[in-house]
């Protein structure tokens, strides 16, 4: 009997709801409790500290630093009354989660004592050893200096007892080593361009934003189940493990009752959120067991991503508390939805106007049609690359799954929309595209008030659609920061929209009315871009041989993806907007091709120990117990009468010891071939020798180790089930 696995499950079914205890106060009144933000900084920091400071943050003017102490004097002073008594830089290093160390605000006072004491330089920056953080090469351990330094633009804010200061983070010749800074690039650039192309419509526009809202989904399992998984304690997913005979097919799940664990679990981690200034909107089921959804309130894309990481940080620590480990692996679990984190994304002016929302005027339509045909057109350009901003070792299993979007970027306009950019792609009338708002339709039963239907359906099989005012970016992964793929999709916008201005003034030079000038411009767009649109199911088959035909990017090894980046016309978009120097380029892409070895490395490695130390033994041990039945039948029956007793014994022995035997010969020749891709020198090559000669095996290897787990007596097989880890909550 395998008595861990019964102990665990018998101390899961033990976990209880755990009583949270909630503020007196209101949300309202707690929120950015721990947050040093415009309210903060108003009341610590003197009137021309507090005024230059917001000049830097609303306007991007030059940080003096000169008010530095200053503003350094009152965050401590505010930490410290919310009793901190450390601070740290945190940063977003390429490993997709934060970085921080952190340094008690003590210095020595000359008197055999300690003061504390925070100063401008320390608030600014910091010096992190940039060679033990992934760097591409750009770094060595001989030259390991790299600098840390403020972004005044995300509010600091406490964990804890430690004041944290967000930052970028960038070598001692000047290259990004993170995500911030690449990302603040490319929402300057983008800001810049979009104004410029705002202008035409309306002078007083100063500063576009960009918005966005994610879906952060996750799976929550007990703890003491996932204890008694190795493959999920290092790997964040089960490399083997078959179907529960119930999982999610009768649908009943999605928007279902939240169970009690879990909704004390929620109600704690909103608390927590709330108090750092994390708008935490939306609770509720997934679509798999156990799997579940947490959305805020849209904020500025920085901010946003920002709180994002801050958020998957405070899950995991709350989870403990509630005797639950989540899962943000995008498919911890086969045969099940996996998990994404869908990125809700949006431009608005300083006037207020959403870009793409419909006006109520032909001038307003015309900016709304403008901004949506120059971004269906930069998806267009750069679909491979915008792929390559979401592949990764661990998104591969979920994209492509019929429960995920395909691994093929397209764009979902609706009917509406698409009827205008049909017409528009043969006339030039503004009057050709007017919009209409949302429709009123009748059920027919009187106490139904009137549903309001959109302009526009939603599409959940496109993995880039817009949904009335926004797109949605559905490839991003779960674990993903969303920085990679807002820096590439703002890029390529801003990319897109600077060429669109160059296009529309040179026919305005040439004495093209500004109107006639856009429309003409946007007609060639409309034209170009046409086979990136496509409102069909992306699941089908007959997509796939469509997207061929119309010349997307089809690659589905994510190795080869991260080829996108280095492709001619995305080093010229990205050193074209300052975003990525191409040294920049080559460094992230050796990291994604070394960080991607690495995660199937590992996987390969857990799985042939589990294969071989747990599976094997415990499969060989019942194989055994069912041989000495059988001799025991043999010699207590005559023959013909054991021969049929015994006969189904049989069969089962030898399934067992064909299954047994695959695996021990797959697990030697996935570690041959592991040995044989360890040796190759260039990372790419590297990349795809596991991703075509390793990953496979691992395959193979479950599926024979999946099937013993329906042979195998059930109290003796060694690894929490499916429909435990499912189930139990």
């Amino acid at each position: 009997m395998s008595t861990l696995r019964f102990k665990v499950v018998e101390e899961a079914f033990t976990h209880k709801a755990v009583a949270v205890e909630e503020p007196a106060e209101r949300p309202s009144e707690y929120f950015a409790k721990y947050v040093f933000n415009r309210e903060k900084m108003f009341k610590y920091l003197p009137k021309k500290t507090y005024d230059a400071l917001v000049n830097v943050i609303d306007n991007g003017a030059p940080f003096n630093r000169e008010i530095a102490d200053s503003v350094a004097a009152g965050m401590k002073k505010w930490a410290m009354e919310m009793g901190a008594t450390h601070y740290t830089h945190w940063f977003h290093p390429l490993t997709e989660g934060t970085a921080e160390k952190h340094d008690s605000f003590i210095e020595h006072d000359s008197k055999g004592g300690v003061v504390e004491e925070f100063s401008g330089k320390l608030l600014i920056q910091q010096e992190p050893d940039a060679s033990s953080f992934p760097n591409g090469g750009i770094r060595n351990t001989f030259e390991a200096r790299g600098y840390s330094a403020w972004d005044p633009s995300s509010p600091a804010f406490i964990v804890d007892d430690t004041l944290c200061i967000p930052t970028i983070f960038v070598s001692y010749t000047g290259e990004s080593l993170d995500y911030k800074t690449p990302l603040l690039r490319a929402l300057n650039s983008v800001n810049k361009a979009a104004t410029a192309v705002c202008n035409y419509f309306d002078p007083n526009v100063k500063k576009v934003f960009s918005y966005l809202g994610w879906e952060q989904e996750y799976f929550l399992v007990d703890e003491a189940l996932y204890s008694a998984r190795p493959d999920l304690l290092l790997t964040d997913r089960t490399l083997m493990g078959h179907d529960s005979a119930k999982n999610q097919q009768l649908e009943d799940h999605y928007f279902g009752a939240i169970p009690s664990r879990v909704s004390a679990f929620m109600k704690d981690l909103e608390i927590e959120c709330l108090k750092l200034g994390i708008p935490a909107k939306t609770r509720h089921n997934e679509v798999a067991p156990n799997q579940f959804e947490l959305a805020p309130i849209f904020e500025e894309v920085n901010l946003a991503n920002d709180h994002n990481l801050l958020l998957m940080s405070v899950m995991k620590k709350v989870a403990r508390r509630h005797n639950f480990r989540v899962l943000l692996h995008e498919k911890p679990f086969k045969g099940v939805n996996g998990s994404g984190k869908h990125n809700n994304w949006s431009l608005g002016t300083d006037t207020g106007i959403l870009l793409f929302a419909p006006g109520k005027t032909p001038k307003e339509n015309l900016q709304f049609m403008t901004f949506i045909i120059n971004v269906m057109t930069a998806v267009y350009r750069h679909n491979g690359l915008l792929k390559a901003s979401i592949a990764s070792a661990t998104n591969g299993h979920r994209l492509g799954a019929n429960e995920a979007p395909p691994a093929i970027i397209s764009i979902f306009m609706g009917k509406q929309v698409s009827e205008i950019l049909d017409t528009m792609a043969s006339f030039n009338s503004k009057d050709d595209f007017k919009m209409n708002g949302k429709e009123g339709f009748d059920l027919g039963v009187t106490q139904i008030p009137e549903i309001l239907r959109d302009n526009t359906d939603r599409n959940r099989t496109s993995p880039f659609a817009f949904t009335g005012n926004r797109f949605e970016f559905r490839a991003v992964g779960s674990s993903a920061n969303c920085a990679s793929a807002m820096i590439a999709l703002n890029a390529a916008v801003a990319d897109q929209l600077q060429e669109f201005k160059t296009l529309v003034d040179s026919r305005i030079a040439k004495g093209e009315s500004t109107e006639k000038a856009i429309l003409s411009v946007l007609k060639e767009y409309i034209n170009e871009s046409k086979n990136i649109r496509f409102d069909g199911n992306g699941y089908s088959d007959e997509w796939k041989a469509e997207a061929a035909r119309r010349g997307l990017d089809c690659e589905t090894s994510v190795p080869v993806i991260y080829d996108n980046y280095l492709k001619p016309e995305s080093v010229k978009m990205f050193t074209d907007t300052h975003v990525f120097s191409e040294v920049e380029l080559h460094a992230r892409n050796e990291v994604k091709w070394e960080t991607y070895t690495k995660k199937i490395q590992i996987e390969a490695r857990v799985l042939g120990d589990l294969a071989i130390n747990h599976i094997v033994p415990v499969a060989t041990r019942y194989q055994s117990l069912l041989l000495d039945n059988v001799f025991k039948i043999k010699s207590l029956f005559p023959a013909e009468k054991s021969e049929v007793i015994a006969n189904q014994d049989m069969e089962v022995i030898e399934k067992i010891a064909a299954h047994l035997l695959v695996i021990k010969e797959k697990v030697h020749t996935m570690i041959e071939a592991r040995k044989v891709a360890n040796k190759i020198e260039s990372e790419r090559e590297k990349a795809i020798a596991y991703h075509d000669t390793v990953a496979p095996l691992m395959d193979e290897i479950r599926y024979h180790i999946d099937k013993l787990e329906l042979m195998v007596d059930n109290e003796m097989w060694p690894l929490p089930k499916y429909r435990e880890l499912l189930f139990i909550r």
